[in-house]
């Protein structure tokens, strides 16, 4: 059976082996009418790849190297606002946190699925984003009511803003008391290279130690 509708899709993932999987799920053009015209597995690569191929939707992933999908979304801010063919992204990611759902949405993003989808609800998601609907997982949808409802909410956190996605994720860790060789672990990075993030984020938020850190997450419910 041949599909009566068309949607030429990017996937932005850092995991080959995660974008094989998603293209073998939903790539059969002729059965989904899903064409995959590009990958990357970096924000640089796909800042790249998304304006040489001008897709439908972008399936972006939070976490990236080089400054995560809220990169990504800043460099093609000109394609997602563009008057005709205007690219529209959908994030899929293995993160259900509430600051990444409302970083990417304020970001551009039309939606925000799990990876835990069915590659059915994907393609049906791909196409109601083509189409202009905003598309989330259950719950995640709250996140996003919840953070532009709510009258005492600053819209931007600037100060948030200055951070990459790791060290987001490292400052987040780090609040909930974890040692440096922890954070490492749990993200699958050198204790080196963790201690680069800290100090990065202390210099950005003009912080001193762990414990104002911990504090300055605590009080923006990053915790």
């Amino acid at each position: 059976m041949t599909a009566e509708r068309h949607a030429r899709v990017v996937l932005v993932d850092d995991h080959r082996m995660f974008r094989a999987g998603v293209r073998a799920e939903i790539g059969e053009t002729e059965t989904t009418g899903v064409e995959v015209v590009g990958e990357a597995g970096d924000a640089d690569q796909a800042a790249t790849v998304i304006k040489a191929t001008r897709p439908d939707v972008v399936l972006l992933d939070v976490h990236l190297p080089g400054g995560g999908g809220v990169e990504v979304l800043r460099r093609c801010a000109s394609l997602t606002s563009a008057a005709e063919r205007s690219v529209r992204f959908l994030a899929l990611s293995v993160s259900d946190a509430a600051e990444d759902v409302i970083g990417v949405i304020r970001g551009g993003a039309r939606g925000y699925v799990t990876k835990t989808i069915t590659g059915t609800d994907l393609v049906d998601a791909i196409f109601r984003v083509s189409d202009g609907d905003a598309v989330f997982s259950p719950r995640l949808a709250g996140f996003v009511l919840d953070a532009f409802a709510s009258s005492d909410a600053a819209p931007v956190d600037e100060d948030l803003d200055r951070l990459t996605q790791r060290e987001r994720e490292v400052l987040r860790l780090i609040a909930r008391g974890y040692a440096y060789k922890e954070v490492g672990k749990e993200l699958f990075i050198s204790v080196k290279t963790v201690e680069s993030h800290v100090s990065a984020v202390l210099r950005k938020l003009q912080l001193s130690n762990r414990h104002e850190l911990t504090r300055w997450a605590t009080a923006r419910r990053l915790v």
